[in-house]
């Protein structure tokens, strides 16, 4: 019995001291929890920022280049469809550089152009008649268009052609001006008038120039898209 009052004496006085040991081993497992858990927010943290970097780099160097080509396809398409690819290639601008544009073009555009067009009509090659030496070879007729009216000037009308390249000029005129300007315009970017005429895009129909005309008696009164097609070859 007095040894069960031992133990017993002994249980009780240490039961406060285990206590205490246990409260004190308590805070060191908190903070060793708390260390884990930053350490997996760190972690998690990175995979997110490296999970985001690499969806950016998808969505700029792949998605978005698709998008755009696949958009690119349907506007082509569209205007095919609707019979209007000339407004898939780029217009030139209003006056400016454009007469540098042809006065570099036309001499090789003008003779590319007739060269091709021969050919496709199966036509004898041209020959060259040797000149007595008396006369003088006759000269080239330089084709002289009128100055271009300003854009804010009145009763000015703007004339595009449209090539059968898909090139599309613009240029602007007074409505007084002589049809035949457009012809000599046309043969000035190298489409001779034996070979190329002019014609409306809506309704088609070929254009009626005449010298003694002017741009509004052939009804050229308002901005007007003219089509450079190729004559029919005659039977």
């Amino acid at each position: 019995m007095a040894s069960r009052g031992v133990v017993g004496l002994f249980l009780l006085f240490a039961l406060p001291v285990l206590c205490l040991e246990l409260r004190r081993g308590i805070p060191d497992l908190d903070e060793e929890e708390e260390e884990n858990e930053k350490r997996q927010k760190l972690v998690r943290k990175k995979q997110q920022e490296a999970q985001g970097e690499k969806a950016s780099r998808y969505l700029e160097n792949v998605l978005k280049p698709h998008q755009e080509m696949k958009l690119k396809k349907l506007e082509e398409r569209f205007y095919q469809t609707t019979g209007e690819t000339w407004k898939l290639s780029n217009g030139h601008k209003l006056g400016g550089d454009e007469d540098l544009l042809l006065d570099n073009a036309s001499q090789t555009s003008f003779e590319t152009a007739n060269r091709e067009a021969a050919k496709r009509r199966n036509l004898p090659k041209p020959v060259t008649k040797v000149s007595p030496p008396a006369e003088q070879p006759p000269q080239k007729k330089v084709l002289d268009l009128p100055e271009e009216p300003p854009e804010a000037a009145e009763e000015v009308v703007t004339v595009a052609l449209r090539c059968p390249s898909g090139r599309v000029l613009r240029r602007r005129f007074f409505k007084c001006c002589s049809s035949q300007v457009l012809l000599d315009w046309m043969m000035k970017i190298g489409y001779h008038t034996s070979l190329y005429s002019l014609s409306t895009s809506f309704p088609r129909r070929p254009l009626e120039v005449e010298g003694s005309w002017t741009l509004e008696d052939i009804g050229i009164t308002v901005d007007t898209i003219l089509n450079v097609e190729e004559k029919e070859q005659s039977n």
